[in-house]
């Protein structure tokens, strides 16, 4: 039983650890955007479009194709000026063609996003996927300390087993090797 216990501890330890040097690696290797299944996951990071999807969720965004445009009511994910992205209800398309300019506005806003939204900001249309809490998992794992920690403590847990196991071992030889006491 002992044995069976101290497999799965060991299974369980390498595959936290592969797991967190997965997730650490996908997220910066896509510039803290993972894709799955041919779409965007992203981290909601603020509430202005609860109750629709809540803060420290995560969604899947559908990415832009070439030459597609979006109707009023669709939920979209766009670059502003300074590189954030930010995902939005369209409450209002405006211009036909290469033209096409969107008014956004958070579900959970009283007014519109001041600045319209050009189709070439637009990164892509919310896949009607959210799981709620896992975005602030990912945030972390994409900030310094957590990458740090996400692959350091699994490996000091694991690096801490094998010295017990290798104690263990060392231990039960010399127990077997000692010389059995004779009584007279």
């Amino acid at each position: 039983m002992k044995n069976i216990i101290s497999t799965v501890f060991s299974v369980l330890l390498y595959t936290v650890l592969i797991f967190m040097v997965l997730v650490v690696v996908v997220s910066k290797a896509s510039g803290g955007e993972p894709s799955f299944m041919g779409h965007k996951v992203m981290s909601v990071l603020s509430g202005s479009m609860e109750p629709t999807f809540m803060t420290g969720s995560v969604i899947a965004i559908e990415p832009k194709e070439e030459g597609q445009t979006y109707e009023t009511g669709d939920i979209i994910t766009f670059k502003k000026e300074e590189g954030i992205l930010v995902t939005h209800r369209i409450v209002e398309v405006n211009g036909k063609g290469d033209n096409v300019t969107y008014k956004t506005e958070g579900d959970n806003n009283n007014a519109p996003d001041l600045e319209p939204v050009l189709s070439d900001n637009v990164v892509g249309k919310y896949a009607d996927f959210t799981i709620p809490y896992i975005g602030y998992f990912i945030s972390f794992a994409n900030s310094k300390l957590g990458s740090l920690l996400l692959l350091l403590v699994p490996g000091l847990l694991l690096l801490a087993y094998s010295g017990f196991t290798i104690w263990q071992a060392i231990s039960k030889i010399e127990e077997e090797s000692k010389p059995e006491s004779s009584s007279l």
